[in-house]
C-alpha cells in the first residue's frame, strides 16, 4: 500500500503546492480523496494510470476539494479510460457533476457511477478493506473517512503440514481459510498449523475539521492519520472561525486516538515553509512528517 499526495494546500494553490487530493494505491486499485482544482496534473505526473480500478471520496462541496472532478472526468475520457468510476460524497455532489456535465457538453468514454452518501457509517466493502464516514466539524456538511483492511491470516506453516503427510493443494487452501480437515483419520485443526491472524492496516482522513471526540474515536488506532493543519497555534482564532485546525490540535487528537503515524496537510498559503507547524506538532505527538505534493509513502504491514 502507497499513500500519494497530489495536493496539500488550503484554499488556493501556491507555486509548489496543489490543492486538496490524495491517493492512496492497493495494488490494481487505487482510491483517490478529494479533488481539488488541477488534480489531474499531479495524478498524471505520479504516473498512477489512467484506466485502473478506481474510486473517489469527497469529503466535502467547497471548491478545493471538489472543482478538480472535472477536469479529471475530462482528462480520463480524452485518453481513453473505459473501466468504470465510482466517485462517493454527500447528495450535493451528484447535481454537480451532471449540471457540470450537461452545462460543459463533455462525454465520457466510461460509465460513472455517483454514490451518495446520506449518514455516517459503512460506504463500501470490498472482500478485503471497507471505506468508512464520520461527520466532521467544518462549515458545511463534510466527511472524515477511514479505510480499514480486514485482517490477514496468519502464517502458514508449510513444513509442519508437510511432516503430516497433508498434500499441496486443496486441504492447504481449506487450512488457510480457518477450515479444519480430516486427513488419514486424523482431525487437523487449522490453528494447528496457522498462527494467528496479523493485523492489517488503518488510514484516517481528515478532509477539513475541527477536532472532535467523535474523530478521535473514529480514527483510533490508525497506523497512519492524515489530519488537516491549515495554522499554526498562533492563528487559532482563525482555525475556530474557519472551522479548521491547528498543527498542535491535529497532533492531540493523533496522540489521544493513539494513531502512530501523524501527516500534516491542507496548509494555509500564509505558510511557505511548513517546518513551524511541523514543529509545534512534534511538541504533543513524536511521530509527526509533513505532506508534500507528489510525496510517496509506503505503509508497511506491523506484523
Amino acid at each position: 500500500m502507497k499513500i500519494i499526495f497530489l495536493g496539500t494546500s488550503a484554499a488556493i494553490p501556491t507555486s509548489s503546492r496543489g490543492l486538496s487530493s490524495i491517493a492512496i494505491q492497493r495494488g490494481g486499485e487505487l482510491l483517490l480523496f478529494d479533488a481539488g482544482e488541477g488534480m489531474q496534473r499531479n495524478f498524471m505526473r505520479a504516473r498512477l494510470g489512467i484506466n485502473r480500478k478506481m474510486k473517489l471520496f469527497v469529503t466535502h462541496m467547497h471548491a478545493d476539494h471538489c472543482v478538480g472532478i472535472l477536469g479529471l472526468l475530462q482528462t480520463m475520457s480524452l485518453l481513453g479510460r473505459t473501466k468504470k468510476l465510482h466517485i462517493y460524497g454527500e447528495p450535493k455532489l451528484l447535481e454537480f457533476i451532471n449540471q457540470n456535465i450537461r452545462i460543459i457538453n463533455f462525454g465520457l468514454s466510461f460509465d460513472l457511477d455517483i454514490h451518495v452518501i446520506y449518514k455516517e457509517g459503512l460506504v463500501v466493502k470490498e472482500s478485503d478493506y471497507q471505506v468508512s464516514c464520520c461527520r466532521s466539524l467544518h462549515s458545511i456538511l463534510s466527511y472524515s473517512f477511514c479505510i480499514e483492511e480486514f485482517d490477514r491470516p496468519g502464517k502458514f506453516n508449510v513444513e509442519k503440514a508437510i511432516s503430516l503427510g497433508i498434500p499441496k493443494g486443496e486441504l492447504f487452501g481449506k487450512l488457510q481459510n480457518n477450515e479444519d480437515i480430516l486427513f488419514n483419520g486424523m482431525n487437523i485443526k487449522s490453528e494447528q498449523i496457522v498462527g494467528p491472524k496479523r493485523k492489517a492496516r488503518k488510514i484516517g482522513i481528515s478532509g477539513d475539521t475541527r477536532p472532535t471526540t467523535e474523530l478521535e474515536r473514529f480514527f483510533s488506532d490508525s497506523d497512519i492519520l492524515i489530519f488537516e493543519s491549515t495554522y499554526s497555534q498562533n492563528n487559532h482564532e482563525n482555525a475556530v472561525r474557519t472551522f479548521h485546525s491547528t498543527a498542535i490540535e491535529a497532533a492531540s487528537l493523533a496522540k489521544a486516538s493513539r494513531a502512530r503515524t501523524l501527516f500534516l496537510t491542507h496548509f494555509s498559503s500564509r505558510y511557505k515553509d511548513p517546518s513551524a507547524l511541523l514543529s509545534e506538532a512534534k511538541s504533543i505527538h513524536d511521530d509527526v512528517e509533513v505532506a508534500e505534493d507528489l510525496k510517496i509513502i509506503n505503509v508497511p504491514y506491523t506484523q
